[in-house]
């Protein structure tokens, strides 16, 4: 019965291979479907990182828009460009949406979500590839994300670390293997892996969204003024003196062209260097005029004039603040108080808005209490008598943002502090891991702050924690990246001595 291979199998055969088939279905789908869901969820979590993003990326084009109107000539060229990042951010993560959105109504059909969210056939192998592949979406696909790519890092030429960045995060090299791109991603992959996949750039693209508007609102330099104009400025040292001493002053043009040199009068007599000093040998108020001359571009000669006072009065108290040229809320300053011919232990000092403890001699610890400006008066125990020689007010301003850095123990033991680079695994396990915020190496301000909550984000998703250490569910993920894996860690929140609470910079760091 050399040919019994190819005798027809029995009914009861066919039937006992039939629930074989059957039984090896049930299970795969069992396994498959706690895989898909998975997916689900990571899809979930992505589109709640997305939907933060985007507050976030709202908030930052509100600022950039108040910006313009206060000041359109200095911010408009710097408000194009982040237009223009969100035209095309909006460009490619509406194509990926569609994209998606085609490939679920190949396997829903009439039934498929618009939004992309909910998925019926999650299991479908087939669709993914085909719409990718066979009809060469993927191709398409995969040029736009290398144009955004090109596109940020065009944006980021004076930032070499953000260049990296975008290369990395929306790379489109083959695998290792040498799988192209479209491959890795569309080929043999079930539904619902695609779409967390794309969901995945999604955010990505938000997110650098974020990155580039911020780094562009950053190049306006809103802070300093924009020169529309030529004016003739007088600078004293002081417009109170004592008598005796020197009333000095710098006379200069507020816009300076270092190839032309001005020439600086006082009344009809030229004075050398724009400098005009006056001994003082009597008490009172005096009032001086001048002009500048100054050669336009034109050849032409222009006069500018000004005009100015000081006032010469008899001794009276003189402060300087001794770390700072403002006065910050919820730190101590020191400052050093003396009056002329009045020793240090009958100098005393009351400031309203501000705490005040006197030291040693003529020095004073002040701490700022409240908004506004605190005035500083001081008095002078004459005679037995306490007698006001001067006041003063300072403004308070709230303590600069810190940066945020991920503080960790090098092999040797040593403390760092890193804002962008690489760390071992064993080197984020450390005891000595925490999430600070600080002004650096160079602090010339002393202030602590504690980071109260942040989140980690990774190829698994983001995870929020508050405080500053590693949660265990970040810890794990940790554990789960490969080398090459990026973590970022955002939305850090610290607050200071001041009571402020403050929104911190980005932490990247690659396993």
């Amino acid at each position: 019965m050399s040919g019994a291979k190819n005798c027809p199998e029995t009914t009861r055969q066919k039937m006992i291979g039939l629930m074989y088939l059957v039984l090896t279905a049930m299970l795969a789908l069992n396994v498959s479907s706690e895989v898909l869901e998975g997916f689900t969820m990571v899809d979930d979590s992505l589109h709640t990182t997305i939907n933060s993003t985007a507050v976030r990326n709202e908030d930052l084009f509100n600022e950039f828009e108040y910006l313009y109107k206060q000041n359109p000539a200095k911010v408009k060229e710097w408000l194009d460009k982040a237009l223009m990042v969100k035209h095309k951010s909006d460009s490619l993560y509406n194509y990926i949406q569609n994209f998606k959105y085609d490939i679920i109504k190949m396997v829903d059909n009439g039934d498929a979500d618009p939004e992309a969210r909910n998925v019926i056939n999650k299991e479908n192998y087939d669709a993914p590839g085909e719409y990718a592949l066979v009809k060469g979406n993927g191709k398409i696909l995969k040029r736009n994300i290398e144009s955004y790519r090109d596109f940020l890092i065009s944006l980021s030429e004076n930032s070499p670390t953000k260049q990296k960045m975008y290369a990395t995060i929306f790379s489109t090299a083959p695998t290792k293997k040498g799988t192209p791109w479209e491959y890795a991603i569309f080929e043999m992959m079930p539904v619902s892996a695609v779409v967390t996949v794309l969901t995945k750039y999604q955010s990505d693209v938000r997110m650098a969204e974020a990155e580039v508007i911020q780094y562009l609102k950053s190049q306006t330099d809103v802070s300093d003024y924009r020169v529309n104009k030529i004016e003739a400025l007088v600078v004293p040292n002081s417009r109170y003196v004592i008598r005796g001493s020197k009333y000095s002053a710098q006379i200069v043009l507020s816009a300076v062209d270092s190839t032309k040199t001005p020439q600086y009068f006082i009344g009809n007599s030229m004075i050398p260097n724009g400098k005009y000093e006056v001994n003082c040998t009597r008490s009172g108020s005096f009032n001086y005029s001048g002009f500048i001359l100054l050669a336009g571009n034109d050849g032409n000669v222009r006069k500018f004039p000004f005009s100015s006072d000081y006032i010469v009065g008899e001794p009276s108290a003189t402060i300087s603040n001794e770390d700072l040229n403002v006065v910050y809320r919820g730190i101590d300053h020191k400052f050093s108080i003396s009056v002329p011919g009045v020793a240090a232990e009958n100098i005393s000092v009351r400031v309203s808005g501000a705490t005040v403890q006197k030291t040693s001699g003529g020095k004073f610890i002040i701490r700022p209490t409240q908004d506004g400006e605190i005035n500083i008066a001081v008095y002078a125990k004459v005679e037995g008598k306490e007698i006001l020689m001067g006041n003063n007010s300072y403004r308070v301003r709230y303590l600069p943002d810190p940066k945020a850095y991920l503080q960790y123990s090098d092999a040797g033991g040593i403390t760092r502090l890193i804002q962008d680079g690489s760390l071992n695994k064993r080197m984020l396990r450390g005891d000595n891991v925490a999430i600070v915020a600080s002004y650096g190496e160079d602090e010339l301000i002393q202030a602590k702050f504690n980071v109260i909550s942040f989140a980690m984000l990774t190829v698994f998703g983001s995870v929020e924690t508050s405080g500053s250490r590693l949660s265990n569910r970040q810890l794990s993920d940790i554990e789960r990246l490969e080398g090459g894996d990026y973590i970022t860690f955002k939305n850090i929140k610290a607050v200071g001595p001041d009571g402020k609470v403050r929104n911190l910079g980005l932490i990247q760091v690659q396993i």
